[in-house]
């Protein structure tokens, strides 16, 4: 406990208590950390209330596809703490239904843009506001699917990869600043966007019966290592991807 105390942390993506964002915001907040919270208006409700008991939080509602309400959110955080120690990324939207084959420009271009580029367009962001705290971490969450074929996650598979990718050249840039960026690839469990996969429950089935725990990983274990992520018990660990998926990404099959 108190391993982030006077710590400030910007958290994206919040939508109800099942999110890994919230997730990780309270075990960021458990361990001391100021929180802010940056979410689409339409969660507006949900975060109100999840946010209610939590003291001097700061609340940002923020489209990652607009420059203008990131520069908002960003320069909030600048006058709220004069600095910023911790950014979780916890974005992502891919078009679900749809063959893999059959993307349309478009959609493939909205998926890439909310669930990668927003990664890049929040850490520039974030350099300035880290270099004052004199370094930071990042974090954002990715899948396995990035890796490998996971039947109907389809183009969100592609976002996950540029992501990953995105990740380790970004670990590159803010380096020489004292920033760790780093992913965190969960494996599946019961959350807002989870539940839009077809076919999510047999992947559950799946995990439980393949995996060498046996078990399904739960929101509390994303959070444990988003907390571990941005404490300095983390100081040289950058550029990775890091799983916590009770073993599942290492079994064959």
């Amino acid at each position: 406990m108190g391993s982030l105390e006077g710590k400030t942390a910007l958290v994206f993506g919040v939508a109800d208590h099942h999110s890994a964002a919230w997730a990780i915001a309270d075990a960021l907040r458990r361990e001391g950390a100021q929180l802010a919270l940056a979410y689409m208006e339409r969660f507006e409700k949900n975060v109100r209330k999840l946010a209610a008991d939590i003291p001097d939080v700061k609340l940002f509602v923020c489209d990652a596809q607009s420059d203008e309400q990131l520069d908002a959110t960003f320069a909030g955080v600048r006058e709220a703490w004069g600095g910023l120690d911790v950014l979780v990324h916890s974005i992502a939207f891919a078009k679900q239904g749809v063959r893999f084959t059959d993307t349309e420009r478009e959609d493939f271009k909205t998926a890439l843009d909310i669930s990668a580029y927003s990664l890049i367009a929040m850490s520039r962001r974030a350099e300035p506001l880290m270099q004052a705290r004199g370094g930071g971490s990042i974090m954002t969450m990715t899948y396995q699917a990035s890796q490998r074929v996971v039947p109907n996650y389809n183009l969100m598979a592609i976002c996950k990869a540029a992501l990953e990718a995105s990740m380790r050249y970004l670990a590159y840039d803010l380096g020489p600043s004292g920033i760790r960026v780093n992913a965190i690839s969960a494996g599946p469990f019961r959350s807002l966007s989870a539940m839009g996969v077809p076919g999510v429950r047999t992947i559950f089935d799946q995990v439980e019966e393949h995996a060498p725990l046996h078990r399904n990983i739960t929101t509390e274990d994303v959070g444990n290592l988003g907390a571990f992520l941005a404490s300095d018990g983390a100081k040289n660990i950058t550029g990775q991807t890091i799983y916590v998926d009770a073993g599942h990404s290492i079994v064959a099959g």
